[in-house]
């Protein structure tokens, strides 16, 4: 299940400074966007926007046709920092993530272990995060995500932390999982090729206070060079 987003003439900034100014942006349920730009340049903060962790200075963000007042069950977000407490295993990681659905320990047990499951890790879900590979912790942060079955996933360069070949699975898992799920994906990177590889469109920010500079469609099957070579000119502009 998925649901679309919509960013209206949003202006967002810290201390009466705008960082995204006046922007539009509209994401179709189901698809998977890449935010791409230079650090700063205002990705992370519109996945804060639009999960409800940003309150806007202009305009406005929706998901679906509900306006965003604040964080929701409805919005699963996953960090490169894993954020997982040391003293839980992971099913108890994902579990306590569930507690705030209000949901019978049995069902989030259920939920936990399935989300586990799904992510390659049933055979972990009983250890700590330190028993547990920086791909697996980030396994574990991902099936946190899905066990609230979200409609929207946003993901704030979750990959960033890990090796290649572990980032290069990681990749592999989530498309599966989103090509399974069809739940609608935001998902801020600053490496090309992880844009080209996962989404189906890039959106590329940049300037002073932020702008979209580029917004790209991505074709099925091998990465474009022509397509790269024009991101990584936009991703050049002052």
């Amino acid at each position: 299940m998925s649901r679309s987003v919509r960013l209206e003439g949003l202006s967002v900034g810290y201390g009466g400074a705008p960082v995204l100014e006046r922007t539009d942006l509209d994401f179709p349920a189901g698809s998977f966007t890449a935010l791409l730009g230079p650090s700063g340049c205002g990705k992370s903060t519109v996945l804060g926007t639009v999960a409800g962790f940003v309150r806007p200075l202009s305009g406005g963000v929706s998901v679906g046709a509900a306006p965003v007042r604040g964080p929701g069950p409805d919005r699963g977000v996953v960090f490169q920092h894993y954020a997982l407490f040391p003293w839980r295993t992971a099913r108890g990681n994902v579990e306590f993530a569930l507690k705030r659905l209000g949901l019978p320990r049995a069902e989030r047990r259920r939920r936990a272990l399935a989300a586990l499951a799904e992510v390659g890790l049933a055979e972990g879900a009983e250890k700590y995060p330190a028993q547990l590979s920086g791909g697996m912790q980030q396994r574990v942060a991902l099936a946190r995500a899905l066990a609230a079955e979200p409609e929207v996933l946003l993901m704030d360069e979750p990959f960033g932390a890990l090796d290649v070949l572990t980032r290069t699975r990681m990749q592999a898992l989530l498309r599966e999982l989103w090509q399974r799920r069809g739940t609608t994906v935001l998902f801020v990177t600053h490496d090309i090729d992880e844009a080209l590889t996962l989404a189906q469109r890039v959106v590329i920010l940049g300037g002073t206070p932020a702008r979209i500079l580029a917004d790209h469609p991505i074709p099925p099957g091998p990465p474009d060079p022509a397509l790269r070579t024009s991101i990584s000119q936009h991703l050049a502009t002052p």
